[in-house]
């Protein structure tokens, strides 16, 4: 597993793509990475969710017609609890093994560069870091902790960072918000930019919209990212992210979705109404 080292700057996502159905017909599409949160489901506090209407109807066919892997920036849950609430919801194929999300992928990082997190994540991702010393940390890592985001834990955090000659901080993903069916909640990279601004910390991001993850995505799959199309809500993580690496990306009308954002600086391959749609013009 490959995690970059760099910073992510929204600034960087700034592509000159033509919103059109032609885009898709460059090259044959073989197979297709999908956002989870907001394209198979839209988000409600203490239940698993809504299922999008039409997106059961669509992973069932990409299953059948085509391959597919599902990188999501979820951060409250082990991918078996992901699974879980998606067989829940309808989606009984999916397999665990076709889900990427980044507590795994910073738990291998951390082993990798001998790092001792302080931990400032939901108690649902606790487990993936079960044998990693955390004792002493040398950096602090944070992912989607809802209710746990008080002042005393984001200024304990604060507090280790400044603590450490080298501050490292690591977050998993770095969105601006997410969408639930009672309105926007504030995500995870509103508080890294908090504590980056405090403790002039170094920022390592795991997750969309950094390269690396996506060809993460892409290893699993075994396919080069010309034959892969990207789809989610989010127009700079899922859109922009993929297509400044390189990849077809398509902008679906559900979860985050804003009117503001058809004259976003991000221009993707294809903006449809919900991930039906964008299976249906890849496919048909």
């Amino acid at each position: 597993v490959r995690v970059p080292s760099c910073h992510h700057r929204d600034s960087a996502m700034v592509i000159g793509r033509e919103m059109s159905p032609a885009g898709l017909r460059a090259t044959p599409i073989k197979g297709f990475i999908l956002d989870i949160t907001g394209v198979l489901y839209n988000s409600m506090e203490g239940t698993d969710g809504i299922p999008i209407q039409g997106s059961v109807e669509a992973v069932n066919r990409l299953y059948s017609e085509s391959r597919v892997r599902f990188l999501s920036n979820e951060s409250t849950g082990t991918v078996s609890h992901v699974v879980g609430k998606l067989g829940r919801l309808g989606y009984s194929g999916i397999r665990a093994e076709d889900i990427i999300t980044p507590a795994p992928t910073a738990a291998e990082y951390c082993r990798m560069n001998g790092l001792r997190p302080h931990l400032l994540v939901h108690p649902g991702i606790r487990s993936v870091f079960d044998g990693i010393s955390q004792e002493d940390p040398n950096c602090v890592l944070i992912g989607d902790a809802e209710h746990a985001f008080t002042f005393k834990a984001i200024n304990t955090a604060f507090r280790h960072l400044m603590k450490m000659r080298d501050p490292l901080l690591l977050s998993l993903g770095c969105g601006k918000f997410y969408q639930r069916t009672d309105g926007p909640c504030i995500d995870v990279g509103a508080f890294a930019e908090a504590l980056k601004f405090a403790s002039g910390c170094r920022h390592v991001v795991v997750g969309k919209p950094r390269p690396d993850y996506f060809q993460t995505a892409l290893d699993s799959l075994g396919m080069d990212k010309e034959e892969v199309v990207m789809i989610g809500d989010d127009i700079v993580s899922d859109v922009g992210g993929a297509m400044k690496f390189g990849m077809r990306a398509i902008q679906v009308r559900t979860g985050k979705w804003r009117s503001e954002w058809e004259s976003h600086e991000v221009k993707p391959t294809l903006i449809a109404n919900d991930l039906l749609s964008a299976v249906r013009a890849c496919i048909d």
